[in-house]
């Protein structure tokens, strides 16, 4: 018997069970109990079918089969090993999650509610197991009338490349394009929202003032809470004896002109008219998709520098970064090289000895966007001082052919490259002080953290394991977690989408690792090693 009733395959379920299980096991962030049904539910029907493709491979290559009496053994026994490994596994689910709460010093959660993890799973297996069973009818109807025409075996493969694009194409072209124009509408209102609690900046120096070239409205909500935030000369003052200054913000919102060109140019001007150009230190920043700029990153920089800085940067999106990246993923690169193209443009053009330090930050989704928004062929006679890419994504290319030409006795984790001359890597622990030659003027530096899935989801693992898990391991990965195939590319994925982690751990970068950065990248000057341990405690007392 390899079927249950009409509608299940035997094999399918038990193999289905069997990745269900393996799905509960740790990952690189804590997950909830709803995420870890819709994982587990996901996993089961990838589960469910590898078995079934496995049985029907099996039947057409007309291997032999043990006799119907022994099948039924077979499928009992192996049937009631997967349920009690499913059972045993639920057990051991909150002992994982309470190991990484601990790990990452959270508080441990109760348990995991089985019963709750259970249902979420089995919904998400059946809604799956009804769109294959929809694909499979829809194959078997188009195969079946091609047979009239065409061979047998033809007659399939044609029947399965029209059921893949007409499927693709209710998914894509309808489902996909509803759900994203929804998605749109919503993310477009909020981003339009003016909090009352966020003032208009009045100072005439500031963008978003009645003087500015940038109108307030047209700033965003993530615009509008970048201007409105940030520290003061005053309150930098509390840190050191030196003279201070207000840092300078500039912010281009996605509604203040038509295209990236006009909004870079509008950009520049401002930068001029506030007096951007004339600050020691300047940072063209690239935001993530929402608009978003981590005020950890910028604060931390701005206090260093005592206030003696300005900053840029234009939104291109108000949609989440992985949306944003589904709906139109060249338009952020178009923005920041547009952005890049005109500040750069205007930086190089000054006297040397008259321009400010130039500097690149991008985090996420932003570090992606920059790293492909200029030509180091356009640079090599005059580049910048440097740039700090931090949570750096998997898909972003410097990193990836960096970490994957990195000395063969470093980590992917934390790999360095060449003489650490030009790209020094830094987690937690730091990293970027030391290097086998002098960091020279031109620096790149990369922060990330082991557990950071947005940096080391891999499709690879999808078939193989990740070298990242083999040992030895980041400081900050479960040493749980296992590779298994396909479940852990679900994972990982879940993780990217619904990950939850504390500040220093995952995709959350805490203040104080930004802080070390920007020391060991810009060495700001004038501190000594007691005012800079008071001011970066300041900043781990505010996370």
């Amino acid at each position: 018997m390899t079927r249950i009733g009409q509608h299940f395959s035997t094999i399918g379920l038990i193999l289905g069970t069997f990745f269900f299980a393996l799905s509960l096991t740790p990952s690189l962030v804590p997950r909830g109990d709803t995420m870890q049904g819709i994982i587990s539910g996901a996993s089961m029907a990838a589960g469910y079918g590898v078995g079934v493709l496995g049985w029907i491979l099996w039947r057409y290559f007309e291997l032999p089969s043990p006799s119907d009496r022994w099948q039924r053994i077979i499928q009992s026994v192996v049937a009631v090993l997967c349920g009690l490994l499913a059972v045993s596994f639920l057990l051991q689910a909150s002992q994982w999650q309470n190991a990484l709460h601990d790990l990452m010093g959270m508080e441990e959660v109760p348990g995991v509610r089985a019963l709750w993890v259970g249902l979420v799973a089995v919904l998400v297996f059946l809604v799956t197991l009804v769109v294959g069973k929809l694909f499979t009818a829809l194959w078997n109807f188009l195969s079946r009338h091609l047979r009239r025409v065409v061979p047998h075996r033809v007659s399939v493969v044609i029947g399965l490349l029209l059921s893949f694009y007409l499927f693709w194409s209710v998914v894509d072209g309808v489902l996909f394009s509803t759900l994203l124009e929804s998605v749109d509408r919503s993310h477009q209102q909020v981003d339009a929202l003016i909090e009352p609690e966020r003032e208009q900046p009045q100072d005439p120096l500031r963008a978003g003032s009645p003087d500015s070239l940038i109108p307030w409205k047209s700033m965003g909500r993530q615009g509008r809470r970048y201007l409105a935030g940030g520290p003061t000369a005053q309150s930098i003052a509390e840190f050191t004896t030196a003279q201070t200054k207000d840092p300078l913000r500039v912010y281009v919102g996605l509604n203040a002109a038509e295209t990236p060109e006009e909004r870079a140019a509008l950009a520049l001007a401002e930068l001029q008219r506030v007096g951007g150009f004339e600050r020691s230190t300047l940072v063209l920043i690239a935001p993530t998709g929402t608009g978003w700029v981590d005020p950890a990153g910028v604060n931390t920089l701005e206090h260093l520098h005592r206030g003696d800085i300005a900053s840029v940067a234009a939104q291109y999106s108000y949609l989440p970064s992985p949306l944003s990246v589904l709906a139109d993923g060249n338009y952020g690169v178009e923005t920041t090289r547009a952005l890049f193209q005109a500040v750069y443009g205007h930086w190089q053009s000054l006297p040397e000895n008259q321009r400010p330090a130039l500097y690149l930050f991008g985090m996420s989704l932003g570090a992606l966007n920059l790293d492909r928004s200029f030509d180091f062929f356009d640079i090599i006679h005059e580049p910048f001082n440097g740039a700090l890419w931090v949570g750096p994504p998997f898909r972003m290319d410097t990193w990836r052919d960096v970490t994957q030409r990195r000395r063969p006795d470093t980590p992917e984790w934390l790999p360095r490259f060449r003489d650490d001359s030009v790209i020094r890597f830094a987690n937690q622990s730091g990293g970027l002080e030391e290097g086998e030659a002098p960091w020279g003027d031109f620096r790149i530096a990369f922060l990330q953290y082991a557990s950071d899935p947005i940096t080391f989801f891999s499709p690879d693992s999808f078939y193989q394991e990740p070298t990242w898990m083999r040992d030895p391991r980041g400081p900050d990965v479960s040493p749980d977690l296992s590779w298994f195939p396909i479940i852990t590319m679900l994972q990982l994925a879940a993780d990217m989408a619904a990950g939850s982690a504390p500040p220093g751990y995952g995709h959350v970068y805490a203040a104080e690792h930004y802080f070390d950065a920007w020391v060991a990248l810009t060495e700001p000057q004038g501190w000594d090693e007691e005012s800079l341990s008071r001011l970066r405690e300041h900043f781990v007392e505010m996370e």
